[in-house]
């Protein structure tokens, strides 16, 4: 965990972030299933798609193009915190890039 000092006005705060940022990753070829290269001790992953959506399972399934769940391309970034090895990503329309933060 990480702790971070804030002093407001006469008094100082005490802050600890959930997670440790471990690294990033970037999937810009997503016409095929992708997995994920994750981090030796990441336990949680940001992720957010661009300029196109794209779909995920994690069920050890793969998914396509018309079957997961929708991760829109500029919509809000999925959190997870499930086993990283078996998240598997696929984009719905050309072009689809993941762009993943990983935690601990």
């Amino acid at each position: 965990m990480t702790a971070i000092n804030v002093t407001q006005g006469s008094g100082t705060s005490v802050f600890t972030l959930p997670y440790i940022p471990l690294g990033y990753q970037q999937i810009t070829s997503l016409s095929a299933v992708q997995t994920l290269a994750v981090p030796i001790g990441a336990t949680a992953a940001l992720i957010m798609s661009e300029i196109a959506s794209v779909r995920y399972r994690d069920d050890g399934t793969n998914p396509t193009a018309t079957v997961g769940m929708l991760l829109n391309a500029g919509g809000s970034p999925l959190l997870y915190a499930g086993n990283l090895a078996t998240i598997a990503f696929i984009q719905v329309a050309a072009g689809a890039v993941l762009d993943v933060l990983y935690y601990k």
